[in-house]
């Protein structure tokens, strides 16, 4: 379904767009053109008066706060590069924007963004960010579970694996909410009340 609307009250939530995330090589859109529509989304977004959430997913150093428990990919706990969590320059300054700190693949697990999303009356949710069927997929599924209208700004994210990025985009995405474009997306805002 192609988005229809959005409620009065909206948020925007970007997914893991960091330094150290923004430098893997990307499909079907690079790192560099995702965060460009996200700042646009971003920019119209704080035009309009309406919360801008960035999250990013930091580990210490020893691994301690990772995820445990036992999978088959090699984890990745310890060895970062000093600021590799640090979301990227386009974005990040912007004083009313939220920041939030995850330790796990989705935004809404072990943080406290339903929280701040509730306390400012938020009911919809627009996503985009990377990896789409990790970060963005979990969230979304979580925003779904929370009673959030769900859009999907999916020209704004991309992911490591273009058979992921186009299973979540053509079969998960459909069955947790509506998908979009950036423009889209902004034109739908421009017609909301706030």
């Amino acid at each position: 379904m192609a988005v229809s609307t959005l409620d009065a009250r909206t948020a925007l939530v970007l997914i893991d767009l960091q330094n150290g995330v923004m430098s893997a090589p990307t499909t079907p859109y690079t790192g560099s053109e995702v965060v460009v529509r996200a700042a646009e989304l971003a920019g119209a977004f704080r035009a309009h008066g309406a919360p801008v959430v960035l999250v990013r997913v930091s580990i210490a150093a020893d691994g301690a706060d990772a995820t445990p428990g036992r999978t088959e990919s090699p984890g990745r706990a310890g060895g970062r590069p000093e600021g590799w969590d640090v979301i990227v320059d386009d974005l990040g300054g912007h004083p009313g924007d939220i920041t939030v700190t995850k330790r796990n693949w989705g935004a809404f697990y072990g943080t406290d963004l339903d929280l701040q999303l509730r306390r400012r009356g938020v009911t919809q949710i627009v996503l985009g960010g990377v990896a789409t069927s990790i970060g963005v997929e979990s969230t979304a599924r979580a925003a779904y579970e929370h009673g959030y209208h769900v859009t999907l700004a999916t020209d704004a994210m991309t992911d490591l694996n273009p058979d992921a990025h186009r299973n979540s985009v053509e079969w998960i995405f459909p069955r947790l909410g509506e998908s979009g474009t950036t423009a889209e997306i902004i034109e739908l805002l421009a017609k909301t009340r706030p």
